[in-house]
This record gives structure tokens, C-alpha cells and sequence, in this order.
């Protein structure tokens, strides 16, 4: 496992060579989060390289995150990605969604909320892992009970990379963190 020492967009060309190359020694799916799209075209440019033909499936944030109606993904970006064979999925956080509002409203912490924050405890990134990872499946995006490589970070760039099988978010608990290949510290 390689281990960054501190949290940096610098960090994601690095991650993503490792978890492509998995994804490429595991012959399997690649699932990665994304605000602007940025780090997907930098991941479709090291797939080239590193001759992954496998499936990328890019996370967005949901609409109204940062602004009521907006998404954080431009429609240009959007299109863009699509047309570079990229599987988008934008759907309700799994591990946030309608118990933020909730805390957000009354105060309190909710059983999903515990779990984001348990997940917080190895690192921001394998949250995210596991949160795209059970959106993925959710939407039907990747093969039910098959491992994915999943991407994510810490603020901007990737950081972080994980070998799980997700489960669907009704089913949350039968997800497997199987491998941890990247991390900040």
C-alpha cells in the first residue's frame, strides 16, 4: 500500500496509475468520483497509456449540492465524457442524502451519518470509495457481487484507491474493503 504524505491534488496522477494498473491486473471496473471531471479526463489519458479497455464510471455530486438546480459536473464536461465512452452516475449520496437534512433540521446524529464517519476514521477517500462504489451498484452500473477499484479523494484531486465489492445502499453492511492500495496519511 502506498501511503501520500499529506493530502494533495498532486497525489492523483500517482493514484491513478496505481488503481488502474489493478483495475487492469484484475480485469474489472474502475469507479471514481468527480466535481468537475477533471481527474476522469486525467484517468482516461493514463488508461490509454496504461492500455486499460475496461469500464470507467465516473460519481458526480448530485444536483443542488452547491447551488438549487445546478451540478458542480458543467454540461459541456458532461457531453464530453459521454462521448469518451464514460459511464456517468448521478444519484443521492448513499451515505449522506436525506439524514444530513434531518441533522441538518433537528440536530443529532443518524445511523448513516455513523457510518460515513466510521469510514472517515481510515481516511475521507475510502468513504468515498464505498459511497460511489454503492451508488454504482444502485444504479445498475456495475456487476452485482464482482470487486471494482474505486477512486476517490480529499478535497481536490484523488488520493485514495480501494479494491471492494460493493453492496447496495439497502444492503450497505455486505460491502468488502478487500484491498487499500493508496492513502494520504
Amino acid at each position: 500500500m502506498t501511503i501520500f504524505e499529506q493530502v494533495s491534488p498532486e497525489n492523483t496522477i500517482p493514484t491513478l496509475k496505481i488503481a488502474i494498473e489493478q483495475a487492469k491486473t484484475l480485469a474489472t471496473d474502475i469507479v471514481l468520483s468527480t466535481t468537475s471531471g477533471a481527474s476522469v479526463f486525467t484517468a482516461l489519458d493514463i488508461a490509454k497509456e496504461l492500455n486499460y479497455t475496461g469500464k470507467i464510471i465516473a460519481v458526480t455530486h448530485v444536483y443542488g449540492m452547491s447551488a438549487p438546480g445546478k451540478n458542480s459536473l458543467s454540461e459541456e464536461n458532461r457531453k464530453k465524457l459521454e462521448a469518451a465512452g464514460v459511464t456517468l452516475v448521478t444519484a443521492g449520496h448513499a451515505l449522506s442524502g436525506v439524514e444530513r437534512s434531518i441533522s441538518g433540521k433537528f440536530g443529532g446524529v443518524y445511523p448513516t451519518e455513523i457510518i460515513a464517519n466510521a469510514l472517515r476514521m481510515l481516511c475521507h477517500g475510502v468513504k468515498v470509495c464505498v459511497e460511489i462504489g454503492t451508488m454504482s451498484l444502485d444504479a445498475g452500473q456495475i456487476e452485482y457481487g464482482h470487486p471494482v477499484v474505486a477512486i476517490a479523494g480529499t478535497g481536490s484531486g484523488l488520493d485514495t484507491a480501494c479494491v471492494i465489492t460493493p453492496s447496495y445502499s439497502a444492503k450497505i453492511f455486505e460491502t468488502r474493503l478487500h484491498e487499500l492500495l493508496c492513502k494520504p496519511y
